[in-house]
C-alpha cells in the first residue's frame, strides 16, 4: 500500500528543486518542452515520440473555441474584479464537465465498457433506451463532421498508434447513426479518448488534457478582456436573452 505521508512528484531543498527523481535546473530546464515536463508530471516518465506528439495535438485541439461557456464565464467574472485573474481563470475551468470539456472522460469510460461488451449496437441501445445523452456524438456547430475529430483519427491513422479504441469509436458511429435514425457528428471528446486509451493512458487521466489546453486559452481571452473588455456585454445579452415570468 502506497505510504500516503509522502509525494513522488517533486520536493524543493534549499539548494535545488527535484521533479519526478530529476534535476529541474540541471537535467530539466533548457531540455524539456512544457508538454513534455506536463507528461512527466503526470505519469513520471518523460514521453516517446508519438505521446509528445499526441499529447501536443489533442492540447492544440481542445484549447479554443470561440465564446464557449468556460469562456463567457471567466470573462464576466474578470469584468467584475479586474484584480483577479487567479479567479476568472477558476471560473473558466470549474465549468468543465459532462458537457463542456469534460466529455472526454465519459468518452473514454464508455469505450472501456463498451470493449467489454464488444457490440457498439448493444451500447448504443442500452443509452438511447435510458434516454441519455450518447457521450462523445451531436453538436450544436458542426455538422457533417467535427474537423477536429477527423484530423485527430486521421493522424492516428497516419502514425500507426490506432487500436482497438479507435476502431470501436468508428464502430460506435455507425451504431449511433442506426440505433438513433439520424446522424449524428462525431465531436472531438470521443477520439480524443480513443487516441488517449490507446495511447495506454488511463481513462482517470484523460480530462487533464482539455483542463490544461483550456487554461491556456482563458489566459488569452482574460488577456484580451483587459485590453477589450466584452465581459459586461455578455452578462448584458444574457440578460436580455432571458424573459421574467
Amino acid at each position: 500500500m502506497p505510504d500516503s505521508s509522502r509525494t513522488e512528484i517533486a520536493r524543493a531543498y534549499p539548494d535545488r528543486v527535484e521533479v519526478r527523481g530529476h534535476d529541474l535546473t540541471g537535467d530539466l530546464m533548457g531540455r524539456l518542452t512544457f508538454t513534455e515536463h506536463f507528461h512527466l508530471l503526470l505519469t513520471g516518465r518523460e514521453p516517446t515520440d508519438d505521446e509528445r506528439f499526441f499529447l501536443d495535438l489533442l492540447l492544440v485541439a481542445i484549447a479554443e473555441h470561440g465564446l464557449m461557456p468556460s469562456n463567457v464565464a471567466a470573462r464576466i467574472t474578470l469584468a467584475a474584479e479586474p484584480d483577479s485573474l487567479q479567479g476568472a481563470v477558476a471560473a473558466g475551468i470549474l465549468g468543465a464537465g459532462s458537457t463542456v470539456l469534460g466529455a472526454s472522460e465519459a468518452c473514454a469510460q464508455l469505450l472501456q465498457r463498451g470493449r467489454t461488451l464488444r457490440d457498439p449496437v448493444a451500447v448504443a441501445q442500452a443509452i438511447h433506451a435510458a434516454r441519455q445523452r450518447m457521450p462523445g456524438f451531436g453538436h450544436p456547430l458542426h455538422t457533417p463532421i467535427d474537423p477536429r475529430a477527423e484530423r485527430i483519427l486521421e493522424l492516428a491513422d497516419e502514425r500507426g498508434i490506432s487500436g482497438a479504441n479507435v476502431a470501436f469509436a468508428r464502430s460506435l458511429r455507425t451504431a449511433v447513426n442506426e440505433v438513433w435514425e439520424r446522424p449524428l457528428v462525431m465531436n472531438v471528446a470521443m477520439p480524443i479518448a480513443a487516441v488517449w486509451l490507446d495511447l495506454g493512458y488511463t481513462a482517470a487521466t484523460v480530462k487533464a488534457v482539455p483542463i490544461l489546453a483550456r487554461t491556456a486559452s482563458l489566459l488569452a481571452h482574460l488577456a484580451e478582456e483587459l485590453e477589450r473588455p466584452i465581459g459586461f456585454s455578455l452578462a448584458r445579452a444574457a440578460e436580455e436573452a432571458v424573459e421574467e415570468e
